[in-house]
């Protein structure tokens, strides 16, 4: 199966940036989103903008979708479905449920077509270049279908398993992302109160053991690294809703598998209270505001 035309759906943050990147390269991307100012995006780069999910998927061969919610993905290809005329290969980049995963793919079996499971780690700054991680779940010849456009969307592409595989890395992931934004903040304040500088803080973490992705890249603190939603006022990114959502399905799921996850139930509860407090549509990273508030 050669690919020549891809339906994108959903131009938000992080689909945006990757529809655009696939014009880039040379696709015919039609493509749909709700908002207008991610249409309008969207069709300055070069992605042929419809007025539906159905127009999108006209004449398709691959389908994306990076939505929300997996509720939203089951929908989005149902109307996708009832316009493809020839068999497709669906991936889904978004972060859902494995068991929402593993009923997409019967959905798209039933109809003709083809399922994999592609969620991605990076952020809107590696979707913008071009370097995300896909860890992903399906048949290995579907995946190999895909490889072309993972190529161009990416810098790591893991085959994870069957389909449902790339879900649970995800969760596994964002649990762990979760986790660590909350370490650096607490890091950060505690240095702050003890007299360090944001960026004597960044100079010796970012180069030792604490370093990871939520400081390197997602630094809750201006003025260190550039580009950074702590740049500009928190604008994500990553929102906090997002961060809630993906903690809720990790929560789910070890609740399903009888693991215990201390740390990651004390985060999913810290991100709650931030969406609860006004916080939901700002970058995950502004957790730091809630260790400033919250003096012992």
């Amino acid at each position: 199966m050669s690919t020549r035309t891809i339906a994108f759906i959903g131009l938000g943050n992080m689909g945006g940036p990757m529809a655009a990147n696939l014009v880039a390269a040379g696709y015919t991307v039609q493509g749909f989103d709700v908002t207008e100012p991610a249409k309008e995006a969207a069709q300055a780069a070069g992605v042929k903008v419809k007025q539906s999910v159905a127009e999108a998927a006209e004449g398709a061969d691959v389908v994306i979708t990076m939505l929300p919610n997996g509720k939203l993905v089951a929908s989005v290809m149902e109307e996708a479905i009832a316009a493809l005329t020839a068999p497709a290969l669906f991936v889904d980049s978004s972060t859902i449920a494995v068991g929402e995963a593993q009923a997409n793919a019967q959905t798209a079996a039933a109809a003709g077509h083809r399922y994999i499971d592609a969620p991605v780690s990076g952020g809107v700054v590696g979707a913008a270049a071009g370097t995300l991680a896909f860890m992903v779940g399906g048949a290995a010849e579907d995946v190999a279908t895909a490889a072309p456009i993972f190529d161009v969307l990416g810098r790591t592409v893991t085959h994870c398993g069957d389909v449902g595989a790339g879900a649970a890395a995800k969760l596994c992931n964002n649990m762990i992302l979760g986790i660590q934004q909350i370490a650096i903040a607490e890091g950060m304040v505690l240095g702050e109160r003890l007299g360090l500088t944001p960026q004597a803080f960044y100079d010796v973490v970012s180069n030792s053991t604490g370093a990871c992705w939520a400081l390197t890249v997602n630094c809750p603190v201006p003025g260190v690294v550039q580009g950074s939603p702590s740049e500009n006022d928190f604008r994500p990114g990553f929102a906090t809703d997002l961060i809630v959502k993906d903690l809720g399905l990790a929560m789910q799921a070890a609740e399903a598998t009888g693991t215990e996850v201390a740390m990651g139930a004390q985060a999913a509860r810290r991100y709650q209270a931030l969406s609860e407090a006004g916080y939901g549509g700002k970058d995950f990273g502004v957790i730091i505001e809630a260790v400033r508030q919250n003096h012992q």
